[in-house]
């Protein structure tokens, strides 16, 4: 135990380590993480057994866990479940039940286990997690409806994984009633979730209702949260085993969708304490994987990996997707996209020991090794791959470039994304760049008129640049680029001399000349003064966007037949084909390739907008 030390310092050196050289390459950071423990493991250096932390292993795990559920919950917010709510309700209820029983079923047959030893490897690989799924949406942009599904099912079915699997083996490990098992899992969830709530309302007494102190305000909101997370985990652990994860989940989610004070700084704080204790849990119980166990599998342990990963996942991707608001190729990547994390991970390795400990070594082999070989071809291939799966899939959303990170370009950027556009920004001056990525801008510092600097902000797929410098030269060479050499469609400039108009005109560049436009803002407000206060006032709950229809299923209905796809509160204003525009009435009869202006309130113009623009045209 005097070696535990340098142990856990070379952990966390090289779990940071592996964070930052994941950033720059792009790449799932528990890609990297699942090696070194490897690496470090007894099938590599062998610095790090299980015996290397002694009892504590699974307390620092647990405590570890509680903190990364709590930060993925805190961040599910009403607004984000909104984006995608049939498919998170299906993932989580019938598709949860599926990757239950169709793991246990692929268990018992290929690998010839008992049924017990089948159920409990099924009830921990229904689990993906926060763990490989938050790393995984770091480097790879996906649609919100997509990315909330994912990130929901990896918090909820966390849970479930977790108080399903301690369940299972009371009843046929340690010797209880298997009839009694449902009443037992609700019993534990209900428990769980209800100390999650508890301690959410406890904590935000403390930081509304009794405030916060003058000088530390900040500090003491962030200490106070992370102990709301720590403790709800630990009082639910000691009411009933395995629930604490419940806990620490239903905490998060009630305290992310209160209104608290210093939110942005809690978010902050608890997502870099998130990436420390990812590294430090990854790593170790990476360090644990038996290669003896997962070889001695055989041809029926990758037959296992086949069945949960290409037969069960698509079949419960599809019946949970079963929606407009999914593509073709974005229930492919759902499929294809399921890595398992530190749930299954610790929860096997506890149950091993105890299994060994009551004589079952070849059920204790059999439960660890197939854990872990479905979470290292996972994480390795599903995690590793997922920004090249997503690109092959065409489910990235094209990106918006902005050059010029000032007042323009970020009021522009901000609009872009309130409407769900894929925004990044470039700008020279480092502070920008810095105060743009504070505020949670994507954000490029480097010379928008080098190809290089644009090349790497991705305009290869790039829908739309903007260039909103204050300086026309500047701005003229941004579109030229743009234009001529990645060959960029749509490119709009703003001009800031009128004179320079028709230099942007010359090059098929959209010039938004200021002075014309403020004289036109000038102008609504004396002769349109109602219009141009709501156009004004979008930001207070009005809003006017013009989209393609790219909804398939929609071609040839009419407005009167489409008018039960249309949210209460927008209407189709405009449509747009082949350079008429119309004012349309009931009977005209839509074609994809349309474009649409829908105005109304914000809620339900965003709505109509994902029901007939699902995916870029």
């Amino acid at each position: 135990m005097e070696n535990v030390l340098p142990v856990v310092v070379g952990i966390l050196a090289l779990g940071v380590g592996a964070q930052v050289l994941a950033k720059r390459l792009r790449v799932p950071s528990v890609l990297f993480l699942i090696v070194i423990g490897v690496g470090v493991g007894p099938e590599g250096l062998g610095f790090v057994s299980i015996e290397t932390f002694g009892d504590g292993l699974s307390t620092v795990v647990g405590l570890s866990v509680a903190i990364i559920i709590f930060d993925g919950a805190f961040h599910l917010r009403r607004e984000k479940l909104r984006e995608a709510p049939r498919a998170v309700f299906r993932m989580t209820t019938v598709g949860a039940a599926l990757a239950f029983f169709g793991t246990t079923l692929a268990v018992r047959v290929f690998l010839g286990t008992g049924w017990d030893v089948a159920a409990l490897i099924g009830a921990l690989l229904i689990a993906t997690g926060p763990t490989v799924i938050t790393p995984l949406l770091e480097v790879v942009t996906v649609r919100d409806h997509v990315a909330t599904t994912l990130e929901a099912e990896g918090i909820f079915n966390d849970v479930s994984a977790a108080v399903l699997a301690i369940v299972i083996f009371e009843a046929f490990v340690v010797g209880g009633a298997p009839a009694e098992i449902p009443v037992a899992f609700l019993q534990r969830l209900v428990a769980g979730i209800g100390v999650g709530i508890v301690v959410a309302i406890a904590v935000r007494y403390l930081l509304v209702d009794v405030g916060l102190p003058a000088g530390d305000a900040t500090q003491v909101a962030r200490l106070v949260t992370l102990t709301g997370a720590l403790v709800s985990f630990g009082l639910a652990e000691s009411i009933f085993p395995e629930t604490g994860v419940a806990a620490a989940a239903a905490a998060g989610v009630v305290l992310g969708n209160l209104e608290l004070p210093h939110r942005e700084e809690i978010l902050s704080f608890n997502r870099d304490l998130t990436l420390v204790v990812l590294s430090f849990v990854f790593i170790s119980l990476a360090a644990l994987i038996d290669f003896d166990a997962l070889l001695g599998l055989g041809i029926g342990g990758v037959a296992v990996v086949v069945a949960v990963t290409l037969v069960v996942r698509p079949i419960l991707v599809a019946i949970s997707t079963t929606h407009w608001r999914f593509s073709r190729n974005e229930k492919y990547f759902l499929s294809l996209v399921g890595p398992r994390g530190i749930i299954p991970a610790s929860v096997a390795t506890l149950f091993a020991i105890e299994l060994e400990a009551a004589g079952q070594f070849e059920a204790a082999r059999t439960l660890a090794g197939t854990v872990f070989l479905v979470i290292f071809i996972t994480v390795v291939l599903q995690a590793g791959l997922a920004r090249q799966i997503a690109e092959r899939l065409h489910v990235v959303p094209m990106k918006s470039i902005i050059v010029g990170g000032g007042r323009v370009g970020r009021a522009l950027a901000t609009r872009l994304e309130k409407r769900g556009e894929n925004v990044h920004l470039i700008d020279r001056d480092p502070n920008t760049v810095t105060a743009l990525r504070e505020d949670g801008f994507s954000a490029h510092e480097g010379d928008g008129t080098a190809a290089e600097t644009l090349r790497a902000a991705g305009i290869e797929d790039a829908k739309l640049v903007v260039a909103t410098t204050a300086d026309d030269d500047v701005n003229l060479l941004v579109s030229q680029l743009a234009r001529t050499t990645f060959d960029v469609e749509n490119v709009v400039a703003r001009v800031n001399t009128p004179g320079n108009v028709s230099a942007f005109d010359a090059v098929g560049v959209q010039a938004i000349d200021v002075a014309s436009a403020t004289a036109w803002s000038i102008d609504n407000e004396i002769e349109r003064p109602a219009l141009a206060h709501w156009m004004n006032e979008l930001g207070e709950g009005h809003d006017a966007q013009e989209i393609v229809v790219t909804a398939e299923e929609l071609d040839g209905a009419t407005i009167r037949e489409l008018s039960a796809e249309i949210p209460d509160g927008c209407i189709v204003a405009v449509v747009a084909r082949e350079g008429e525009t119309y004012v349309p009435d009931a009977e005209m009869a839509l074609e994809a390739g349309d474009r649409i202006t829908f105005i109304g309130r914000e809620e339900a113009v965003s709505s109509a907008v994902k029901r007939f623009h699902p995916h870029d045209a």
